[in-house]
């Protein structure tokens, strides 16, 4: 299969790269949301909470990782025809589990440092209470690297799905089938309630759903929950089939001004039922759950939709700050939290408006993180592994063939 490289690429590439830095917006946001009940939901709680973010919590969550997951899988059907099995084997090991093995200790080391520096604090010279025991395995502290470890489970479970499929499907009757079935699923409205029903039959699933909170994030064990398995596996699974068709990115391109109305509409609908303040409520199997299971994983896929809609229509073409920005987001990611929480605990207390606070929060953290991608990452061994060698993202830069829509035979 020849691979479509396209102008187009390069708004996919700047879409992965804002997936990831939304997610450091979305962190940094959430020291300020409100107490439900009184109760905590992030490590340092500010002084100043802002109903305001907790509303930009709550639709960044909506639809940042769905994005990612869906360009992933169309990214890793493009690596997979490029390289073969064995090369996408290799390429993914390096480039997503060695910096799962390598950056967790070091990251996990400096969160738990940070929380006990914010623990002292809240102390205020009292004994600190004795840590929790550890539950054991499956369970694991995974931290906001849960996204490396998930993708590998992905990448294997897609791997073998799909050798099982060439064996069974020798004349190809299924595969044209799905590739059918994939095609109206972009290009109809009808398709986002579809492709939204194994992600809500499986938050109906859920006994202690939160639905405030969306899809429970798969951070705490080395079993992601049901929930995250549906949402996120099918957006890869979709990913991988759109490459197929990459043509089909047309239609979002198009579409991006219904596909935002909906998901502007579907995420007002379940914002209006589960409220916009925080909430820890778990309803039970009703009226209210099947709604709220329904509305947000079908605001999730319109988000999605619109968003790279967006990037197809006003970010295709190919510009060196956004490729500078997608290239560091991987390494921003992996290193955002900790620095993130030391700032959040440095202005918790503050008597600053959180406007002030969350501005000080991004001024520090992003220059940081990017200087530190510049200086030590960026023309070094660890950009190799994190974007692969500069010389053959030139190379790609450089081609920019026409747009290919020819089905590939490949699966």
């Amino acid at each position: 299969m020849a691979e479509p490289q396209t102008e187009r690429l390069h708004a996919l590439d700047a879409v992965r790269g804002m997936a990831l830095i939304a997610g450091i917006v979305f962190h940094a946001t959430a020291s300020f949301l409100l107490r439900p009940n009184g109760v905590p939901v992030w490590v340092i709680s500010d002084n100043h909470p802002s109903l305001a973010l907790g509303v930009v919590f709550h639709v960044l969550h909506i639809f940042r990782m769905a994005t990612f997951f869906l360009i992933a899988g169309f990214f890793a059907h493009m690596s997979f025809h490029k390289r073969g099995a064995v090369g996408f084997i290799r390429e993914r090991a390096k480039r997503i589990a060695l910096p799962l093995l390598v950056g967790w200790p070091l990251v996990f080391a400096a969160i738990v440092a940070v929380v006990i520096w914010a623990a002292i604090a809240a102390a205020h010279g009292r004994p600190l209470p004795p840590p929790p025991k550890s539950p054991g395995l499956p369970s694991f502290p995974l931290t906001h690297l849960w996204f490396l470890y998930v993708l590998l489970w992905l990448y294997a479970v897609t791997l073998v799905a799909r050798t099982i499929l060439v064996r069974l499907d020798r004349g190809g009757a299924l595969l044209r089938l799905a590739d059918r079935l994939t095609a109206w699923l972009a290009q109809s409205s009808a398709g986002l309630l579809v492709l939204a029903l194994p992600t809500a039959v499986a938050l109906l699933a859920t006994p202690a759903w939160a639905p405030w909170f969306g899809v429970p994030t798969p951070d705490s064990s080395l079993i992601p929950n049901l929930a995250a398995c549906a949402a996120f596996f099918s957006a890869f699974a979709f990913g991988w089939m759109i490459h197929r068709q990459a043509g089909l990115l047309a239609a979002w391109r198009r579409r991006w001004p219904l596909n935002l109305a909906l998901a502007l509409a579907f995420t007002a609908i379940e914002l209006a039922i589960s409220g916009l303040a925080p909430s820890i409520a778990t309803p039970g199997l009703g009226w209210t759950k099947l709604a709220l299971a329904v509305t947000y994983p079908v605001a999730t896929w319109a988000w999605t939709f619109a968003v790279i809609g967006l990037a197809l229509r006003f970010l295709s073409g190919h510009s060196p700050a956004r490729r500078y920005v997608a290239d560091a987001s991987y390494w921003l990611y992996l290193i955002h939290l900790p620095i993130v929480l030391a700032l959040q605990e440095l202005v918790s207390g503050l008597d600053w408006p959180w406007p002030a606070k969350l501005a000080l929060i991004q001024g520090v953290a992003l220059p940081l993180m990017f200087a530190s991608y510049q200086l030590l990452v960026r023309h070094s061994f660890i950009g190799a592994i994190l974007n692969g060698p500069r010389e053959s993202r030139r190379a790609a830069n450089r081609a920019t063939p026409a747009p290919s829509t020819a089905e590939p035979e490949a699966i």
